[in-house]
């Protein structure tokens, strides 16, 4: 099914390790142009090197405007357009309310609701043209919050709101909105979650960044009669 993707151009952001890197290395190999967007250069560097295939590293935090009007303007001046966004990056920070402080509260606003949305409207107008795609990876708690996680969850529903009026906008032009909801997923991110809630992580019985590219892809594949607007996906074997 991935074959009619060879020739696209993709953006992936938070591309340089977990979810994001299986993303950006499964549309690379379907032969995907793949721009990998990163906060840590060397980080980025390395994981840009695994894959088989054209990417481009891109080094910034898409939470600075200015980094973002880069970005927009390097795809732009390349001239090859652009069939997919995948919004990708965030950050979590965990803990009770009483204890969560407003900071955290705001840069998990900043980095994963403002920064996509910013990105997103900046790069509309080249997706409209493709008539393309826009992959919002959001979380199992943009659907069910719980304790200890209030802050994350709520930045992770007004992503889900966001995308949802998003899709009501821009059908009519063409353009395919997909949220994932995956689960607890073996990445660094979660290595850290399970560390600061004293659990013992064990990778392989969560879900697999490769399990949440490979559905990515699938999404992708669809004839454009049909949109995947929602896909929650976890692992079956319960952590």
């Amino acid at each position: 099914m991935t074959d009619q993707l060879a020739g696209k151009v993709a953006l992936v952001t938070g591309a340089s390790q977990g979810i994001g890197l299986a993303i950006a290395a499964t549309l690379a190999g379907a032969e995907m142009k793949v721009w990998m967007i990163a906060r840590r250069g060397g980080p980025l560097r390395e994981a840009a090197r695994s894959i088989n295939g054209d990417v481009v590293p891109f080094e910034g935090d898409l939470t600075d405007a200015a980094v973002r009007a880069r970005l927009v303007s390097a795809v732009e001046n390349a001239g090859e357009g652009l069939d997919v966004l995948v919004n990708n990056a965030g950050i979590m920070h965990l803990g009770r309310t009483e204890d969560a402080p407003e900071e955290e509260f705001v840069d998990q606003l900043t980095a994963n609701v403002v920064a996509p949305y910013a990105l997103t409207r900046a790069l509309l107008q080249l997706l409209r043209t493709a008539g393309g795609d826009i992959i919002f990876v959001n979380s199992s708690a943009g659907r069910t919050a719980n304790p200890g996680a209030g802050q994350y969850s709520a930045t992770k529903h007004a992503a889900r709101a966001f995308a949802e009026s998003l899709r009501s906008e821009v059908n009519q032009d063409g353009v395919r909105v997909t949220v994932l909801y995956p689960g607890r997923t073996a990445t660094p991110l979660q290595e850290a979650c399970y560390a600061k809630e004293g659990k013992r992580y064990d990778p392989a019985r969560l879900l697999q960044p490769s399990d949440v590219a490979e559905m990515v892809a699938a999404v992708l594949s669809l004839p454009r009669t049909a949109e995947v607007t929602e896909v929650a996906i976890r692992s079956m074997r319960r952590p």
